[in-house]
């Protein structure tokens, strides 16, 4: 247990932090989630509107340091990838 004033600060920090983080990282899985989907029932169009929104999903949770970058980058080369296929 924390002692001090600024120990028993961090940990509330820390907590608020966390929650921030794992909604970020669920927004992220649920953006590739969902365009996995489309690419699976092979609707090129709609997934290709998709890109965006989750490239962004992505870099966000890349500027926030919840993924690294080289990680970011891989799933979003992944991605484009996957669209490719569909042709």
């Amino acid at each position: 247990m924390p002692i001090t004033k600024g120990a028993k600060k961090a940990i509330r920090v820390s907590a608020k932090k966390r929650l921030f983080n794992l909604k970020r990282k669920d927004e992220m899985k649920g953006a590739i989630k969902n365009f996995k989907k489309l690419v699976s029932e092979k609707k090129k169009d709609e997934a290709s509107k998709l890109v965006s929104t989750t490239y962004k999903a992505i870099d966000k949770a890349a500027k926030r340091g919840v993924i690294k970058k080289n990680t970011a980058s891989r799933k979003k080369s992944g991605i484009i990838r996957l669209l490719k296929s569909i042709a």
